[in-house]
């Protein structure tokens, strides 16, 4: 195909890419993955306590039928008493890398602020562990929550499912599944440039291809870590890359964003357009100029602050807050 020119980075956030891309290159491959892992918490796990500010325990669920154990991380603002409402959050990573301690500053800003609580649940990764481990123990740790909110001082009536990324991906999957088996009633989905379609076949997969962060040779990492073979192929289940979905009915109301300037960005933008032709509820941005992450990665860049407080106004508005 005849690619189009790609729309040019924000220039604060390109002067930011500029640094970052001596140590983090824009294609990944599974050759590189074992130095990656390595390196993926690096400095971007935080005091989770906010010095006490934040109550942090950890606990060990069941996982699926059958399969290990899960741990889930519940933070929860000191103090507080009776439940609060909870972002239920699966981190991202590609599908390949990550743990579920890599809570980003903004979650933590609104556990103080909104007084809501995160449980953030660890899957198993691929490739060791393909499709369907990481959605599956991302369903069963949301389950455990809403099963046993009261003994982790949640309110199971307000509860929201969010990810960035692969945890974006995840999310937008575990809510299909709630609603296809009749699972907790999420009362939203926060879907931050989420990775929902393994084809990696859209035009702005291949504008970004070597450009900015996670290029369509990490998309395909990621993918065919997850599903083998089967990726890009006809039988790829919409609880693997939700884009496949053919029904985007009954689900809970979704805030969906993504850089103009990214790999994500036409099947993110597809993806809340085809909610709307079902009749369903989602707000929609794509930041201009934005590379995949930016928000975390250049957190001082005006849009970058732009886009946090529209998430923030979005969950304002879903918890009544």
């Amino acid at each position: 195909m005849s690619v189009p020119t790609p729309p040019p980075f924000d220039p604060e956030l390109a002067a930011a890419l500029a640094v970052m891309a001596e140590f983090i290159p824009p294609s990944l491959t599974l050759e590189t993955l074992p130095t990656l892992r390595g390196a993926d918490i690096g400095g971007m796990e935080e005091d989770l306590t906010r010095g006490g500010a934040i109550d942090v325990t950890e606990l060990t669920v069941p996982g699926p039928a059958g399969e290990p154990d899960i741990s889930l991380l519940v933070l929860r603002p000191a103090g507080e008493a009776g439940p609060v409402p909870a972002l239920y959050n699966i981190h991202g990573g590609g599908m390949i890398m990550g743990t579920n301690r890599l809570i980003p500053t903004e979650m933590l800003d609104m556990i103080v602020e909104l007084k809501l609580a995160v449980v953030s649940v660890e899957y198993r990764l691929a490739p060791e562990h393909p499709h369907p481990a990481p959605v599956e123990d991302s369903y069963a740790g949301l389950v455990w929550t809403a099963k046993h909110a009261g003994e982790i001082g949640v309110d199971p009536a307000r509860i929201l499912v969010m990810g960035a990324s692969a945890g974006g991906g995840l999310a937008a999957a575990v809510a299909l599944l709630a609603r296809d088996r009749g699972g907790p009633a999420l009362i939203g989905q926060l879907l931050l440039c989420p990775m929902i379609d393994d084809r990696n076949d859209t035009v702005s997969s291949h504008q970004m291809a070597g450009l900015g962060i996670w290029d369509r040779i990490s998309n395909d990492t990621g993918w065919t870590a997850l599903l083998g073979d089967r990726r890009g192929g006809p039988d790829v289940s919409p609880y693997a890359a939700p884009a496949r979905a053919t029904d985007l009915s009954g689900l809970p109301p979704a805030f969906i964003d993504v850089g103009s300037a990214e790999t994500f960005r036409d099947e993110d933008v597809a993806y809340a357009t085809r909610i709307w032709q079902a009749g369903g509820v989602a707000e929609l941005h794509v930041w201009p100029g934005g590379f995949h992450g930016f928000d975390m990665m250049a957190p001082h860049a005006a849009i970058s602050q732009e886009a946090k407080a529209a998430r923030l106004r979005w969950l304002r508005r879903i918890l009544g807050a």
